[in-house]
């Protein structure tokens, strides 16, 4: 008997018992753990018509029987007799979750992404609706086996024989409530009848609705330029081919792409069918959001701040087909749209699309696939697309469309580098150098608005010793404390362990104890010093933690309340002001010196980003970008607005040095309380790996074992080790020829990183 399968054989079993076999059936059950195959159970005479692909099971797992829930994948006849077989104990839902769809689609997950495809399902459907979060159970009433012979034989008063014919009438249960009201009595009838065997009482779970999201403030189409119905017509033909495509829309900043996305999904909808729109974060997106429920009959946002009651409310109306429109962030993905027409990826480049935990799946990757499986179209936006998008533009493996040109024809600001490495202002210790300063005064003197970003929040990022040199670090990570003034906290902002501003320097006790760098509450006090009379309003994580905080700081500054708004991403992201006349970059050096292979496709992916926030009306604007590195490419390219530019510059360098888009790269991260244990167990696994593309595949490279750049986080020791090589599926055959001879000792834990964008 295998472990996994718990199936024995029996080649020699009596002809009998063999024939016995073939009435078996036997189902396949994924458990929320790392492994590859799934396990097999009977299944008992009393759950053989119940029990359906797609529904989740109880079922004793390991040595000593556990009852653990499970998802039955498949239901199929036993291949061979079965003896000693552990059965399913328990259903637990009345309907699949999963249709074939999505478990085609999970089981990809599973495999490209290398982990267990219970760990896929669990992560795909959501804890309200495996909870059957906002039911609740109702009494409800069925005639009894023997009503007809019992009614024959009494005479019923009029009361009794109205709720005996409603519930001849109905298909299914009737509740006790919705049985008066159509019988038109009171409970005393029901009770009565119940008495005389002639009505029989049962609990069915009954939904508590909800509400879609629908039309709000109606608006009318806008006209389209000449660009945008190229685009657009581009789009209706792959809709009405019937096929898959995947359309990479290159537009501009200001280019008018939300206004393409409308038109398309409303020829999808005029079809009878549904579309799911991703974007970055639902939070950060408002003025996206309002546009889409203006313009839809039924539209359901999937978000965090969701209850689990809702969510599952809108995952049944979803399922159902009654929502047009579903708007996510990259979970939306598996949204279970029966009649899906096209799914749209807005701002495709954002880091924010890829899952940083078990599954670690690429929301692109993933709605690439679902799209091909059911033969829709996806369409992918960007004015920065990734270069892994751009590279399969560029070969033709997808559709490139483009809109280079703002709407009315407006230009693309002018963006000037600013040196600040002999700025007077920047060698004080300011945050706003001498041009930056002077365009600001100039931009609020003709009552223009403003808006400043650093991607580094907090007061000072560094707290430093100058005594022995060492930074003031969280004793929990390897990552120095940042400064929040107003919290007069030191705090970690990987696990945000956090201490009373330190007086002393904790390694040598000296009291030269120094606060570095700016971050954006720094910079907030210094912009309100600096100007006294404007608005100033600060944007991050630290000051918009209520639910809806974003929406109410965008609308002060749509409204003109705010003068200044400065922060952190969270403002560079689809957001249209037309009376911005100035955006300022405080420290572009602050992305671009990060240990990682993206750092300067994210650099200028920032950089042009931010810059379109301003010139998007007749007032015009402009950009400065403060840094010492003027000369980099990253950075001079995103000046010029040059995306063509840098993408083949870049390119080409990564090309030269093997990087993605040209290879595939999975990175293997080891953690645990023991740094000797995590090293020892990180370079045995690496020499594995070695030995192993040795002989199966030259063309594979290991790199590692190594300590990772945070080698301590959140009290665990970290090293990791990365695969390289031409294609995903020679990283998959390697791994899997590997993963079944290893053993982890207890205390180190493992995770997979197929195609990792974050290497900390």
């Amino acid at each position: 008997m295998t472990d996994q399968q718990g199936l024995f054989e029996f080649a020699d079993l009596p002809e009998w018992e063999q024939a016995a076999a073939e009435d078996v059936l036997v189902a396949e059950v994924v458990f929320n753990l790392p492994l590859e195959k799934p396990y097999t159970y009977s299944i008992p005479d009393e759950f053989r018509e119940l029990l359906k692909t797609g529904m989740r099971v109880k079922a004793p797992l390991g040595r000593g029987n556990r009852r653990v829930i499970g998802y039955c994948v498949k239901v199929r006849r036993a291949e061979s007799a079965v003896r000693r077989l552990k059965p399913v104990e328990e259903v637990l839902d009345n309907e699949p979750l999963l249709d074939e769809v999505m478990l085609r689609l999970t089981h990809w997950i599973s495999e490209r992404y290398l982990c267990g495809w219970g760990q896929v399902l669990e992560s795909v459907i959501p804890a309200g609706v495996r909870r059957k979060s906002g039911t609740r159970l109702v009494q409800s009433f069925v005639l009894s086996e023997t009503a007809d012979e019992l009614v024959a034989a009494a005479k019923l008063p009029a009361r009794q024989q109205a709720v005996v014919d409603v519930l001849r009438m109905a298909t299914e249960a009737v509740a006790a409530i919705r049985l008066c009201e159509l019988a038109d009595c009171g409970p005393g009838p029901i009770n009565s009848l119940r008495k005389k065997g002639i009505i029989s009482a049962i609990r069915v779970r009954s939904e508590v609705s909800g509400e879609l999201m629908g039309v709000s403030d109606p608006t009318e189409d806008l006209i389209l330029n000449d660009q945008q119905q190229q685009t657009l017509n581009a789009i209706i033909a792959a809709l009405q081919s019937g096929e898959h495509s995947t359309m990479l829309l290159h537009g501009a900043t200001g280019s008018g792409k939300t206004e393409v996305y409308i038109r398309a999904i409303r020829e999808v909808v005029s079809y009878g069918r549904q579309a799911i729109v991703l974007v970055p974060e639902i939070s950060l997106t408002p003025q996206t959001i309002r546009r889409f429920r203006s313009r839809f009959k039924s539209l359901a946002v999937l978000h965090s701040h969701m209850t689990d009651a809702e969510r599952h409310w809108q995952w049944q109306q979803i399922a159902r087909g009654a929502v047009e429109v579903i708007v996510g962030a990259r979970s939306a993905v598996f949204a279970p749209a029966p009649n899906l027409g096209l799914i749209v990826i807005d701002e495709e480049h954002e880091p924010t699309f890829k899952q940083d935990s078990t599954p670690r799946y690429h929301a692109r990757e993933v709605a690439r696939y679902r799209c091909s499986q059911e033969k829709v179209p996806l369409l992918l936006g960007s004015a920065t697309p990734t270069l892994e998008s751009w590279l399969r533009a560029t070969r033709r493996q997808d559709t490139l469309l483009s809109m280079p040109d703002r709407v009315a024809n407006l230009p693309l600001p002018p963006v000037v580098i600013v040196d600040t490495r002999n700025d007077p202002q920047i060698s004080k210790g300011a945050s706003i150098g001498r041009a930056l300063r002077t365009s600001i005064d100039r931009a609020l003197h003709d009552r223009g608005q403003v808006i400043l970003f650093l991607n580094l929040r907090g007061y000072s990022p560094t707290v430093w010793c100058r005594s022995c040199g060492t930074g003031v670090k969280c004793p929990d990570c390897d990552i120095t404390l940042t400064w929040h003034r107003d919290r007069q906290e030191a705090v970690c902002h990987s696990c945000d362990h956090s201490i009373p501003a330190p007086e002393k320097c904790p390694t040598c006790e000296s009291a030269a104890v120094r606060y570095f760098g700016t971050g954006t509450q720094k910079l907030e006090e210094e912009v309100a010093s600096a100007f006294p009379k404007a608005t100033v309003l600060r944007m991050d994580s630290d000051s918009m933690r209520k639910p809806g905080s974003h929406d109410i700081a965008l609308e002060k500054f749509r409204h003109g309340e705010v003068d200044i708004l400065l922060g952190t991403q969270m403002i560079a992201k689809g957001l249209d002001f037309p009376n911005v006349t100035l955006v300022g970059v405080i420290d572009a050096d602050s992305m671009l010196n990060q240990p990682d292979m993206r750092a300067a496709e994210r650099t200028f992916q920032l950089v042009a980003q931010v810059a379109g926030r301003t010139g998007r009306s007749a007032r015009g604007g402009r950009v400065l970008v403060q840094t010492t590195s003027p000369d980099d490419p990253s950075i001079t390219y995103a000046s010029k607005h040059d995306y063509l530019g840098f993408a083949a510059y870049e390119l080409h360098q990564r090309k030269d040095t093997g990087a993605p888009p040209f290879m595939a790269v999975t990175r293997v991260i080891f953690r645990g309380l023991s740094e000797p244990q995590v090293c020892d167990t990180a370079h045995a696994i690496a020499d594995k790996l070695r030995a192993t593309a040795k002989q199966m595949d030259p063309e594979a490279r290991i790199l590692g074992a190594a300590p990772a750049p945070i080698t301590r986080l959140r009290g665990y020791y970290r090293f990791h080790l990365q695969i390289t090589a031409p294609s995903h599926e020679q990283v998959k055959l390697l791994w899997q020829r590997v993963e079944n001879k290893l053993t982890l000792p207890d205390g180190v834990e493992m995770a997979v990183d197929v195609d990792p964008i974050n290497s900390r």
